[in-house]
């Protein structure tokens, strides 16, 4: 299926690993130009030297997106360099076990800059041009907004303000035409998922337990499956939804899990 990405340019925070890289990889191969904004360069350059290897085309901005101005010049180095902005994938961010009772204030504030607030700022600085083009925002969300996690008060309110920041922009631009949805994802393999995994007593017993709670075929999900639910939800294909929270988690959220 053409999903009518060609040439469009797409800002894709965090795009340099796990789910943001799955994403620019997808948008890369529907003919799109991912634009790879993260502080990691040298793994966003390996990211855009796949790519292009690939025959597609990318590029990248290095930005700690904790900071403001940052994600400003960001911004204004993706229209220095297109011209324009044809969508944004809010994505970068880490569930980093900012609990209730170890917590503090800094480390909470430091949890919601570094996982809530530069989706506002990239947004922000982006809308001009999305309007332009009619554009599209995709917000990558997480489970933690609606089961809880435990320990994790930080990102979980993140994500509730990404799912609320969703429904509140897609309101604020309708007259514009530009669409706003989420995504929410709960058990994905990544990079970092298995980094995490290898920290626990008994990984493999411990991925075992956690597998066999995710309805759809007892397995993670996959970081492809997620990019090709962003891609559809980018494209013109989608034309007509907006405002959208959606799920692409194997039923974990929404199904019983001791079916």
């Amino acid at each position: 299926m053409d999903l009518k990405l060609q040439n469009k340019v797409i800002i894709v925070t965090g795009g340099a690993r796990g789910i943001g890289k799955g994403i620019a990889l997808v948008l890369a191969r529907e003919g799109a130009i991912p634009v790879i904004v993260s502080r990691t360069e040298s793994e966003s350059i390996k990211t855009v030297t796949e790519i292009e290897a690939a025959g597609g085309t990318a590029f990248q901005v290095p930005a700690n997106l904790t900071d403001p101005e940052s994600c400003r010049t960001a911004v204004e180095a993706v229209v220095a360099q297109f011209g324009r902005i044809d969508g944004l994938v809010n994505n970068a961010g880490e569930n980093d076990s900012v609990g209730l009772v170890d917590g503090t204030y800094e480390s909470f504030m430091n949890s919601l800059h570094k996982n809530l607030v530069h989706y506002f700022l990239m947004a922000h600085y982006a809308s001009p041009e999305l309007i332009k083009a009619q554009g599209a925002i995709l917000n990558i969300s997480s489970k933690t907004a609606d089961t809880g996690q435990g320990g994790t008060s930080g990102y979980a309110a993140s994500n509730g303000g990404r799912n609320a920041l969703t429904r509140e922009w897609a309101v604020e631009l309708l007259p514009h035409k530009v669409r706003v949805n989420a995504i929410v994802v709960a058990e994905c393999w990544t990079p970092l998922y298995e980094r995490w995994i290898q920290t626990v007593e008994n990984p493999q017993e411990k991925l075992k337990s956690i597998e066999k709670h995710i309805p759809l075929g007892n397995r993670m999900t996959t970081t492809e499956e997620i990019a090709n639910a962003a891609a559809f939800l980018l494209s013109p294909l989608s034309s007509h939804t907006t405002g959208q929270i959606t799920y692409v988690d194997g039923g974990y959220v929404h199904l019983d899990r001791a079916i």
